[in-house]
């Protein structure tokens, strides 16, 4: 087929015009075109009142070979990729032991996918509980502010992304199509279509967990296995090797082969690591708070007269902003449509994310509003990043009122550094509940200044983002893990062999679809190296 790219068409275009394009650009007639299949659709919505959509297509026609060599050298006609995932290896026929993967999210759920798809029977180990008794778990302690410390929205089945707004989309480089992959198997336990060719496909939260529960069934059926309320606590080490794992139960299973995909979030885990002697280092990430406003205050400042219109959707926003100190302050996981939820899971301690639904139509917007830190913010030992995060959240438990509330505030009373009182237009989604005060306390001072410089120029992109109504939540600590743990061109820790650092937790992925590929990753290493090993 022949890949066609930069069409650009107005938003209300039909059909024939999209054809008609096709024709134009390729210089064919009707009767040569054959076949044309959507690749990608986007937007250009630089002009608000003036949108356009972006398409990918892939064609077939009666001449293609002449078109290839008609348009050679051309970036937007050219022959279509093959994108098709090819397994790097199968399971020798005698396995003598199964790889072990740490953390069914996102990473461990692809890298135990593809591990079974190739034969490799992998068993993996989650410390929380299957995603519906999860759920229930979860929006208990929204509602009743009973948190489960082990099943929650950073722990079970699905990981943290399960409560998210599903975003499947990614910056990272893909030569491999690696997201074609995880695509495909999305859509194939349930996922939308579409998500196979919007520019940001998302499902949200009620669909992820249908998903998740198909794709383990389909592990289970290719001999894996998945165990839930797992913790691992020790990690069995002999000369540099990982020769097994143990859990909280007492049990010990044997593997010289461990992928680490357990999240950014299992601070026991990083100690526990970090006192075997695996080798980590503290790494950037960010804090903050979230922010709402009305979507439809975002969907008029985007897309003007077309707000609404069903292919756009409700709109999101990614704004960044360079502050005079050095500092940068960025959104951060927009969630159109959406609710700020709490994502404790530690006792005593409040931390803000969102989550969308895959229709968006809740009525507020939400994101995290984060300045970006370094190891040179809280200097010391690997883990001081951690320590870090535990001071915020704990102060934000104490500001919230010592019942999971979450301390909250006005934007314009947060801009004149006075505490809030009441609320205004803006109603809050958080649950369980927030509290109003001053949110000056809540951050060291040079986050605190720096996002008082950014909201305003924040405003000048999105007219009403820095309205007094807006409301601040607080905190935002899990950005991204504040570990990396090191890992080789094998995918292998740098000094444990046997251990393979994975996802989000490790440091090397940051959302859903680069975790995901990432765990394809780890999986294709594991791979290789068992059947280096068996001679295959």
């Amino acid at each position: 087929m022949i890949r066609v790219s930069n069409i650009k068409l107005p938003l209300d275009h039909d059909d024939q015009a999209l054809t008609d394009a096709i024709l134009s650009m390729l210089e064919i007639s009707a009767d040569q075109l054959t076949a044309v299949e959507i690749r990608r659709r986007g937007y250009d919505a630089r002009k608000k009142n003036t949108i356009f959509l972006i398409y990918t297509l892939d064609v077939d026609t009666t001449i293609n070979e002449q078109l290839l060599e008609k348009f050679a050298g051309s970036q937007s006609i050219r022959q279509t990729p093959d994108m098709e995932y090819k397994y790097v290896a199968q399971a020798p026929a005698e396995l003598e032991e199964r790889p072990l993967v740490i953390g069914f999210g996102p990473c461990g759920i692809l890298a135990g996918l593809v591990l079974a798809q190739m034969g490799y029977k992998p068993l993996i180990i989650e410390r929380g509980k299957e995603v519906r008794q999860r759920t229930k778990d979860t929006f208990g302690f929204w509602r009743q502010k009973k948190l489960n410390t082990e099943s929650n929205v950073q722990f079970g089945e699905g990981g943290a992304g399960t409560f998210s707004d599903g975003k499947l989309y990614t910056q990272i480089k893909d030569p491999n199509h690696y997201s074609r992959k995880v695509l495909t198997e999305f859509v194939e336990a349930g996922a939308p279509e579409e998500i196979m060719y919007v520019s940001k496909p998302h499902i949200g939260t009620f669909r992820l967990v249908s998903m998740v529960e198909k794709i383990r069934v389909r592990i289970v059926e290719l001999g894996g296995e998945i165990r839930f309320s797992a913790r691992v606590d020790d990690l069995l080490i002999e000369e540099g090797q990982v020769t097994g794992i143990t859990l909280s139960s007492g049990e010990t299973i044997r593997s010289k082969h461990v992928a680490l995909a357990i999240g950014h979030s299992a601070r026991d885990t990083f100690q526990m690591l970090f006192d075997k002697g695996v080798y980590m280092e503290a790494k950037p990430f960010s804090i903050g708070f979230r922010i709402e406003h009305e979507q439809s205050l975002i969907d008029q400042a985007r897309f003007g007269k077309n707000a609404g219109h069903p292919i756009l959707g409700a709109a999101d926003y990614k704004l960044v902003h360079h502050c005079k100190s050095g500092r940068s302050v960025y959104s951060f996981c927009m969630c159109p449509g959406g609710t700020v939820v709490a994502a404790s899971s530690e006792e005593g301690r409040v931390v803000t994310n969102g989550m969308s639904q895959y229709s968006r139509q809740e009525r507020n917007a939400n994101s995290a509003i984060v300045v970006g830190i370094d190891p040179s913010d809280y200097p010391g030992h690997p883990l001081a990043g951690v320590d870090l995060q535990r001071q915020l959240e704990s102060n934000a438990y104490l500001m919230g009122g010592e019942n999971y509330d979450a301390p909250a505030q006005k934007v314009g009373d947060f801009l004149k550094g006075a505490a809030s009182e009441e609320l205004g237009t803006v109603q809050p989604s958080f649950k369980p509940g927030i509290k109003l005060t001053d949110l000056a306390k809540a951050l060291p001072d040079f986050c605190i200044e720096a996002i008082r410089e950014a909201i305003p120029e924040f405003n000048k992109k999105i007219k009403g983002f820095a309205k007094d109504d807006a409301l601040l939540t607080g905190v935002e600590t899990r950005t991204s893990s504040p570990v990396s743990i090191k890992r080789g061109y094998d995918m292998q820790s740098i000094n444990t062999r046997g251990l393979y650092p994975a996802g989000e937790g490790a440091g090397y992925a940051g959302g859903i679809m680069s975790a995901a590929i990432d765990g394809i990753k780890i999986a294709e290493a594991i791979a290789m190296s068992i059947n280096e090993q068996h001679h295959v």
